[in-house]
């Protein structure tokens, strides 16, 4: 079958940093074959630009299988696109129709600083994650992961977790932008292993107050975030850091017993 082709009008938002203005520049993106990924199709344009002596337009990318998260920004409003479980790496051209318009523009949160057009800083993340720590637990050198005991739906659920990416889809899809639905997914992911069973509690209580002072907002409970995920995390998640939070907080002895007084 012969390669197909479309036409495609581009409305983009550039600006060269968090503290300059920024605005939509259209583009046009001609003879896209419908085999190209999103950001293919992006490169293509670009190639166009340099050629003209214009500035490129700027986007974060890394492995371009869908499994860094790197490439997300919002297309038609929709983080990651239109396809459910899908990064814009992974999104292929064949999705859109010859002529339509497409508007592109960065994840919008005080917590995601606009490096340059469609990248953003999202190192908030990480922060949140160190704040959760290491495990005291003495591992020991590595082993074969039959030698530990862990029951099949505990595993299960920690393996569904573990899949976010931490793109930042949900923070951009959320009226608030909170990160409630990563923060979650990086907690449970910890709490149902043996290795991450003994800070659980603290570490819950830490890495919630370091989402709070990155900015992020609180959650809506309107499903948003888990409805934008490529990785499908869902509301679960978050029930559970609650729980956790909660249990950290009981177990903390009060000032004045740890005071001696």
């Amino acid at each position: 079958m012969a390669d197909q082709h479309i036409n495609l009008k581009l409305k983009v938002w550039r600006q060269n940093s968090a503290k300059s203005q920024g605005k939509f520049f259209e583009y046009d993106a001609n003879h896209v074959s419908t085999d190209a990924s999103f950001l293919e199709m992006l490169d293509q344009v670009n190639e166009a630009l340099i050629q003209k002596g214009e500035n490129p337009i700027v986007f974060d990318h890394d492995c371009r299988e869908g499994i860094c998260g790197s490439c997300g920004f919002m297309i038609n409003g929709n983080a990651h696109g239109p396809m459910k479980h899908t990064t814009v790496c992974q999104l292929h051209m064949r999705n859109f129709k010859d002529g339509e318009v497409l508007v592109l523009e960065p994840w919008r949160a005080q917590a995601f600083p606009i490096i340059k057009d469609l990248m953003v800083d999202r190192t908030a993340f990480d922060r949140i994650i160190a704040s959760g720590g290491y495990v005291s637990v003495d591992t020991g050198n590595a082993q074969d992961a039959n030698n530990l005991p862990i029951p099949k739906p505990d595993a299960d659920e920690a393996f569904n977790s573990a899949t976010c990416i931490g793109c930042g889809a949900c923070v951009a899809s959320c009226k608030n932008a909170s990160a409630m639905l990563f923060t979650s997914a990086k907690i449970q992911h910890l709490s149902l292993l043996p290795q991450g069973m003994i800070e659980r509690g603290d570490r819950a209580i830490d890495m919630l107050a370091q989402m709070d002072s990155e900015g992020f907002g609180a959650c809506t409970t309107t499903g948003a975030c888990s409805a934008a995920c490529p990785k499908g995390i869902t509301l679960s998640n978050i029930a559970t850091m609650n729980r956790e939070a909660l249990r950290g907080t009981l177990n903390k002895k009060p000032v004045a017993e740890s005071d001696g007084v």
